[in-house]
């Protein structure tokens, strides 16, 4: 998800503090959800071996549903990222969308 490890004394207030046997050992400091949301589309593509838009569109359904089963249209922009990504208009996003949920 491109989290990062930080010093616990670096701890931001977003940051989250582990510990182990009581003492703080490591802060994570997690991306905004929308970089989440480029690593994942990274990793896909990577996944894919190619660029997502060059995936025929029963590629590009099964990315979608992966995609809402991880929330990725909870972010801000969620649909516009993913639609230019598979290189597809938003209206096909919600489409591959709405079909999933009449299935």
């Amino acid at each position: 998800m491109g989290g990062e490890m930080v010093p616990p004394d670096e701890a931001g207030t977003d940051d989250v503090v582990l510990s182990w046997e009581g003492a703080a050992t490591v802060a994570v400091r997690l991306p905004q959800l929308a970089d989440s949301l480029d690593h994942i589309l990274a990793a896909l593509e990577r996944r894919n071996g190619m660029p997502l838009a060059d995936l025929d569109r029963k590629a590009k359904q099964e990315i979608v549903r992966g995609l809402e089963a991880r929330g990725a249209f909870a972010v801000r922009h969620g649909v516009e990222t993913v639609a230019s990504a598979l290189g597809v208009s938003r209206f096909t996003v919600y489409n591959y969308l709405n079909r999933e949920k009449g299935t």
